[in-house]
């Protein structure tokens, strides 16, 4: 028996009638407590329903698009497949975000897509760096700036890593074929399941950008770093092996 259920409500309403009334037994008397227990038990439900739905934190379904519709709009729709919790954080997180400066942007971009985007201002020295300062490197950290190009910022954002397509598997993949439990077919981007879209990202650096400045952005897969496999020798040293589309080639 749990609380506002319909034993719940049987045992109160028949606590509150005097004793004396009637015999212990009583299949008439808990027939008239059950039906209204019954509708008592509904009514209670509701109302811990319609409780939760007055806060964001406990609110569900479709009372939670409504809370982000208040709030938002159309900019911050559910995702395809997106279950309540994941957007019930990107509400919150949205609530109160900051806006209008560099963090906000890197912390919108890097909560949207998972990695930290990199942003390159040509008139910030720190980006740049400068003459006779040890945070600049060729090729390495820095880079050419320019009092020509003020109040823009070049953003590189990259792609999250997407949840593939339910119930399809890889071309190539043994469990792929017609006809088994793991269907295959031929597949386009559309059908990818809660993954954020390049849209969605362009949308957030418009949104988070400060008025009257220029954002010139990218979007492009996050590089993956090559760690080629190495052949052990007898004395000690490696060579590393790189395909060649026949076998592998070996480079000292």
């Amino acid at each position: 028996m749990a609380t506002g259920d319909q034993n719940d409500m049987v045992s109160r309403l028949k606590a509150a009638i005097p004793k004396g009334w009637f015999a212990d037994v009583a299949p008439v008397r808990d027939a008239v407590l059950n039906g209204f227990a019954y509708a008592m038990s509904l009514i209670y439900g509701l109302v811990a329903f319609a409780k939760l739905q007055t806060r964001i934190k406990s609110a569900t379904d479709g009372f939670l698009d409504l809370v982000s519709f208040d709030f938002f709009g159309t900019l911050l729709p559910r995702g395809a497949g997106e279950a309540d919790n994941p957007f019930r954080a990107r509400i919150l997180f949205n609530l109160l975000r900051e806006k209008a400066t560099r963090n906000g942007m890197v912390k919108i971009l890097t909560e949207l897509t998972g990695f930290v985007p990199t942003i390159f201002e040509p008139w910030r020295p720190l980006d740049t760096g400068a003459w006779n300062v040890n945070i600049w490197g060729y090729g390495m950290a820095g880079g050419y700036g320019s009092l020509a190009l003020p109040y823009q910022a070049f953003i590189t954002a990259y792609r999250p890593v997407g949840f593939g397509i339910p119930n399809v598997a890889g071309y190539c993949d043994p469990e792929g074929a017609y006809s088994t439990p793991s269907q295959g077919e031929w597949a386009n981007p559309s059908l990818i399941a809660g993954g954020v879209t390049d849209a969605d990202i362009y949308a957030a650096i418009a949104d988070t950008k400060m008025e009257g400045t220029i954002a010139w952005a990218q979007i492009t897969n996050f590089p993956v770093p090559f760690n080629p496999p190495k052949l052990l020798q007898e004395d000690g040293t490696s060579e590393i092996l790189l395909e060649d589309g026949q076998g592998y080639l070996g480079l000292g």
